[in-house]
């Protein structure tokens, strides 16, 4: 198996995390349960220990060690009696610690201050481990000796064995229950990441209607999303791109074969009149126009996405920019019988603007509107939304934009109406040009329209600080 594989990443990343904490958590957990049966045993002794070394302290028979004795063999432990020498007078099943024999002189000393003691002891032949407590004897504020008892701690290791067993086995079944998760969740994530793969290749060999299932909701999700849009993307672009292409060759070849035409019948006389002569030369002169407006659409567009395109900001009245081009339009509105209505206000804010390239903006908007309007009006108003920005629409009572195409018609090469494109004009650069010079100058273009009753462009600028 590949170790580069996400699948193989993912379960080792995935397994890494669960032996960290599987670990640590049985290691706590044994802790607990030691601790837990320790301080069982150790309460146990201590309380034993406290009550014989009492028993003894009150009683002034002979008989109450011998008793002693045979209570810690019912209980099961182990008991030590010594005196305040430190030497051993009783002794119930402690072989090896005889009758007679001492207690560590540092162990009596703590006992003749009246403190416990807490110590381990290790049977030298069974090698056997007891936990032992030894309690004072006090009596009227004398010192007799002290009681010890005893506990084997290998009942006690038996059972912490049990317990560790037990935590052994559930470890292992939770690890490979952990590893047959694991391989389904790392397959689970990474096949719809693997899809995608596929997919992104295919996509970059040219294969734009490829389209990855969205598994979930999640990030996944998402990335298949944006693949997908990526692929529609890149689908409009080509497909744009390549009736661009197809538009743009024609319409420079159209007004170039008028040209090459109707200058080789003027170079070569073939007219009849002086009249057929000015109409030729005023074809000749209209191909021309559109040439060169052709011709500086590319670049413009061109210089603006290279950022080569410099703007002169400065204080502007929105009002003459958008009169003066109206004054530039009103010919051809005229032409086709339409009235072009301004909607104005006297006192319009400054905006901080390139008065030259607004002007563009507002001509190609209207341009627009006159192209695609065969009755009725044009409306240009400017408006003030709200305290920081003011708004300049251009609407029109033309044939309208589908609801569909209203999101691509800013987009480089687009053309609404493809099939009426020639007879309308244009070349689908304008309104690309409008939205990359307003949103320079820190605006915003919309549009919204009802095919059938009109078209509406509104430009938003922003005020800005202090105007003038």
């Amino acid at each position: 198996m590949n170790a580069n594989r996400i699948v193989v990443k993912l379960g080792v990343t995935i397994f890494s995390l669960f032996l960290v904490v599987l670990f640590p958590m049985g290691f706590v957990i044994n802790q607990i349960f030691s601790g837990f049966y320790y301080s069982q045993v150790q309460k146990q002794i201590e309380q034993l220990a406290s009550r014989y070394a009492a028993e003894i302290s009150a009683s002034t028979s002979s008989m109450t060690v011998t008793m002693i004795e045979m209570m810690s063999a019912f209980a099961d432990v182990k008991s030590l009696v010594v005196d305040a020498e430190g030497q051993i007078v009783a002794n119930s099943g402690v072989s090896w610690r005889p009758l007679n024999s001492l207690i560590p002189k540092e162990e009596m000393n703590r006992l003749a201050s009246a403190k416990a003691v807490q110590i381990e002891m290790v049977d030298p032949v069974s090698q056997e481990r007891f936990v032992a407590s030894g309690q004072p004897i006090v009596s009227e504020g004398r010192f007799y000796g002290a009681v010890y008892v005893l506990s084997s701690v290998d009942v006690i290791d038996r059972s912490l064995q049990k317990v560790r067993g037990s935590l052994i086995l559930s470890g292992v079944g939770a690890f490979f229950l952990a590893l047959g998760l694991i391989f389904v969740l790392s397959r689970k994530l990474s096949e719809p990441l693997v899809r995608m793969e596929k997919a992104t290749r295919r996509i970059a060999k040219g294969e734009l209607d490829t389209r990855v299932d969205i598994p979930s909701n999640d990030e996944i999700g998402s990335l298949a999303k944006a693949i997908n849009d990526l692929a529609v993307d890149l689908q409009r672009y080509r497909d744009t791109r390549s009736e661009f292409f197809s538009n743009i060759s024609h319409d420079l070849r159209t007004p170039m074969t008028n040209l090459e035409g109707y200058a080789n019948v003027l170079r070569e006389g073939l007219y009849e009149s002086e009249e057929e002569k000015h109409k030729y030369l005023d074809i000749i002169h209209d191909e021309s126009k559109r040439l060169t407006h052709l011709i500086q659409d590319l670049f413009e567009l061109s210089k603006m996405e290279e950022g080569k395109i410099s703007l002169q900001m400065e204080w502007i009245d929105l009002t003459e920019v958008v009169e003066l081009a109206i004054r530039k339009v009103e010919p051809k509105a005229k032409h086709k019988k339409l009235v072009i209505r301004a909607d104005m206000p006297q006192q319009v804010p400054f905006v901080y603007a390139d008065g030259q390239r607004m002007q563009q903006v507002f001509m190609n908007l209207l341009d627009n509107a006159i192209r695609y309007t065969e009755s009725g009006s044009i409306l240009v108003e400017i408006t003030q939304a709200g305290p920081g920005k003011i708004v300049t629409a251009v609407e029109d009572t033309g044939i309208g934009i589908p609801e569909e195409e209203l999101p691509w018609v800013f987009e480089r090469f687009y053309r609404v109406e493809k099939s009426r494109s020639r007879e309308h004009g244009g070349t689908g650069l304008g309104l690309a040009i409008v939205k990359q010079l307003v949103e320079m100058q820190g605006g915003t273009v919309q549009v919204s329209s009802v095919p059938g009753k009109g078209t509406r462009f509104e430009i938003i600028l922003p005020i800005g600080g202090d105007s003038p």
